[in-house]
């Protein structure tokens, strides 16, 4: 099957009209093509990315409700290790690749030729906000840049870069660290890191997904709940709610104010960290060479799963792995520090001062 023959099996006529969203990251714009109420959606979601027409590198489409009848023998993509449960199954087109979220039952057309997001969306839209950052990382990775699983903010003259083992508490760092004057948030989860002297760390317009502990324990949060949720949060042991699993995405400029996002900026610091909530020693912090630490790479490396097709045009395969040297390449010259011990945000943040102090 090629990509042509699952456009003929879509229905395109509903975005005649559609005023396209207009997004730019960095070098890079991308345009959304959707129907209202999602179009609204969207536009509020992506609001610190919005930027006037121009050339897009890549549009995305979106159509909400529709499927293909008969489905495609659909591919179960195999998790990451320590991952279970289905989540994503594709199905290989001649010149492109179907992929579909099997819990929600969204699928996606990335070719060449078309990026298109339907089925129901509108009751999934965050699955259009993933495709359509995914765009963001895919361009990236093909002009030579590397996808980090990390946080990173930074003031213009040096940017953080901040990766976690699982649970390792690296949006709560980020928000914490908010809190010095002059920071600007870069990215909650993905980051593009390209080599150069000092490396370029580029986000994406991917709000911060955060759990109610992170709420609870930064009083600028604190309105994102209702005062009786708060109260009944309050009330949870300590592990429970370090365990709980209630997202919630935080728009940055209406909490810390307007011109707290860029998306850009030199990479001149990465932090890890490897620390545990009742671990018995102090906060402890170690400069490391990642070189000599592959537990740690692990830690910042991402695949960019099965929506990265390559410049040779073939799509990725869920047995390939990242490559670990490529990362070193990028990040060298970037200054890496390990936390362990004790989960200590104060005595984080005080770190975090010292460095944004330096000139």
């Amino acid at each position: 099957m090629k990509t042509d023959e699952v456009l003929d099996r879509l229905d395109f006529s509903v975005l005649d009209g559609s005023e396209p969203i207009h997004l730019a990251v960095g070098h890079l714009h991308v345009s959304v093509l959707c129907a209202e109420p999602l179009r609204s959606t969207l536009a509020d979601y992506f609001f610190d990315a919005l930027a006037a027409p121009g050339k897009a590198d890549a549009i995305v489409e979106v159509l909400d409700g529709q499927t293909l009848s008969p489905a495609p023998e659909w591919v179960d993509w195999a998790r990451e290790p320590g991952k279970t449960g289905r989540k994503d199954a594709f199905f290989d087109l001649e010149d492109g690749r179907l992929v579909h979220k099997v819990r929600t039952g969204v699928s996606f057309l990335q070719s060449p030729e078309r990026l298109v997001a339907f089925g129901p969306a509108a009751e999934h839209p965050n699955q259009v906000i993933n495709f359509v950052n995914t765009q963001f990382l895919n361009i990236c990775q093909r002009q030579g840049w590397q996808i980090c699983h990390a946080a990173a903010l930074g003031n213009g003259r040096r940017s953080l870069g901040i990766a976690g083992l699982s649970g390792g508490g690296k949006s709560t760092s980020v928000l914490r660290l908010m809190d010095i004057d002059g920071l600007a948030y870069i990215t909650g989860d993905r980051l593009l890191v390209r080599k150069g002297t000092p490396p370029d760390a580029l986000g994406i317009p991917k709000l911060p997904r955060i759990n109610p502990g992170t709420i609870l324990g930064n009083p600028r949060l604190h309105a994102m709940l209702d005062p009786a949720r708060r109260a009944e949060l309050a009330a949870l042991p300590g592990d429970a709610l370090w365990k709980l699993e209630e997202k919630h995405d935080l728009h940055v400029g209406q909490v810390y104010g307007a011109g707290r996002v860029c998306f850009e900026g030199p990479l001149t610091h990465f932090w890890v960290l490897n620390w545990q909530r009742n671990a018995e020693a102090r906060m402890s912090v170690e400069r490391v060479a990642l070189a000599d630490r592959p537990d740690l790479l692990a830690a910042i490396m991402k695949s960019p799963g099965p929506f990265y097709q390559k410049p040779s045009g073939a799509f990725l395969t869920d047995s390939e792995l990242p490559d670990p040297q490529g990362y070193l390449d990028a990040l060298k010259g970037v200054e890496i520090f390990e936390f362990r011990g004790r989960l200590d945000f104060d005595a984080l943040f005080a770190a975090g001062q010292a460095l944004f102090a330096e000139t």
